[in-house]
């Protein structure tokens, strides 16, 4: 059985769930609201503040949809009750990063800046200290968009393995290497 989609999904105050007859999940939450289209073989129930996904048979189709639509019920209720944050750190000389409303413009060292236009969902802050790396911080209540967008603008400069320039996420841990002084 799916260690995944046998876990029940219990709801924080505030978070509220509707599953419609043709198996639409709404989930909805103090930060906004959430839908989900299941498959019509799966079936979510909801009963005194925990939600629960059956399967209908051992079929190996049936077991990976179970885990699936477990996961993204789990991380809709965790985006309308808390939300998501991820940030991402700029490490180079020069590089800037500025952020007008949904506009994010990064200058990474290129001859030209980089302009990004971010969907309304994903709310967007840079931050830039004296003498520290730029920080942008992408806020969402949708997990899959926000580490989707992440993901665009950390592959704009992938952080390099000798100085380890680039964009990367705040905490990660880069693998170096030592470059060919080191080599003989």
């Amino acid at each position: 059985m799916s260690r995944v989609g046998k876990l029940p999904i219990s709801l924080p105050a505030g978070v509220t769930v509707k599953v419609n007859g043709d198996n639409l999940v709404e989930v909805v939450g103090p930060l906004g609201s959430m839908a989900q289209q299941v498959d019509p073989d799966i079936q979510v129930k909801v009963e005194d503040g925990i939600i629960n996904v059956v399967r209908p048979t051992e079929q190996k189709r049936h077991r990976a949809m179970h885990g699936l639509y477990r996961a993204l019920i789990q991380n809709m209720v965790t985006g309308v009750s808390t939300g998501y944050e991820i940030k991402q750190e700029l490490v180079g000389v020069g590089y800037k990063a500025t952020a007008e409303g949904q506009i994010l413009e990064l200058h990474l060292g290129f001859s030209h800046p980089f302009v990004i236009q971010l969907p309304k969902e994903v709310s967007v802050e840079a931050v830039t200290e004296r003498r520290s790396n730029p920080i942008i911080t992408l806020k969402s209540i949708d997990k899959q968009l926000i580490g989707q967008i992440a993901a665009k603008i950390r592959s704009l400069r992938p952080p390099e393995p000798y100085k380890g320039k680039g964009v990367k996420f705040v905490g990660e841990e880069l693998r170096r290497k030592s470059g060919k002084a080191a080599g003989s």
